[in-house]
């Protein structure tokens, strides 16, 4: 792989990791369309969604910082000294870092018990495009049934949980974090913006733990002959980073007024472009 295609790959993640359309589906399926081709790999792709991380940590910096000062403050017992006060129980922030760190431990375990699956069975174009259309469908009906009338600050313990199955859904490529996330989120009465910036939030755990956690035992996979190289794949990490926070400030402002229904289409046609380029022997499946 050349510098201008980690460039491409690196504005395709940017543009993608926020949008319920997956942006590891759109890296496995665009990565063997370049000219060097073939799969850039699940290291590859962990660690640039790093740079898209950043991004959210950029953009709610403040949020972070406050749901972070008010967890810590419940858990010394700044909020009381009863086990409720500890958990948030008188204050909204403060649950909400309890909810983000309950909903983070599905995906962890669930990547940690499959990743050998995840790194390869799960990867196959055919299952990616399968699994588009199908929670594209699940997207749109939970945004055509969702109450939209709950806010973050009355998520439950039993919310968290479900987001988190949600959100793990999307170890497999074509679900989509943000979309597995906000369908869930959808599905339980939030509104569209509670639940984009509640997917945004629990996504900071598991993509930087994925991506470090590639790096520190995969980085083989970047080095080897043949591999996408260190500087590549920091290049394109970068360019994420960029373009991903363009895409946050676009995104938040569109849902405010606006459907899912633009995804959802999107997904279709695209899970059905991935179909035709596999039936035409463009790409290969695995």
């Amino acid at each position: 792989m050349n510098w201008w295609e980690s460039i491409v790959l690196g504005i395709v993640q940017g543009l993608t990791e926020f949008l319920p359309i997956s942006s590891s589906a759109h890296v496995r399926a665009i990565g063997p369309l370049l000219p060097s081709g073939g799969d850039p790999g699940a290291a590859f792709t962990a660690i640039i969604q790093i740079g898209t991380e950043a991004a959210v940590l950029l953009y709610f910096r403040k949020d972070i910082v406050r749901i972070i000062s008010a967890w810590i403050n419940a858990l010394r017992g700044k909020d009381g000294a009863d086990r409720r006060a500890r958990f948030g129980a008188h204050s909204p922030d403060a649950r909400l870092g309890w909810w983000v760190i309950i909903g983070s431990f599905p995906i962890v375990v669930l990547g940690l018990l499959f990743q050998d699956a995840i790194e390869t069975t799960l990867r196959n174009l055919y299952l990616t495009a399968i699994t588009l259309a199908l929670f594209g469908l699940v997207l749109g009906w939970a945004d055509k049934v969702g109450a939209k009338k709950r806010e973050l600050t009355e998520l439950t313990g039993k919310d968290a949980v479900l987001l988190g199955l949600a959100q793990a859904a999307a170890l497999i490529p074509g679900v989509s974090r943000s979309g597995g996330t906000i369908s869930m989120a959808l599905f339980l009465g939030l509104t569209r913006e509670a639940a984009a910036r509640y997917s945004f939030l629990l996504a900071i755990p598991a993509v930087l733990g994925s991506g470090f956690y590639q790096a520190a035992s995969n980085y083989q996979e970047i080095t080897e002959t043949g591999g996408v190289g260190w500087a590549n794949t920091i290049l394109a990490a970068v360019v994420a980073f960029v373009v991903g926070y363009i895409v946050i400030v676009w995104f938040l402002r569109l849902i405010t007024n606006h459907s899912f229904m633009p995804f959802v289409i999107y997904r279709l046609g695209f899970a059905a472009v991935i179909v035709a380029l596999l039936a035409t022997g463009t790409i290969a499946a695995t």
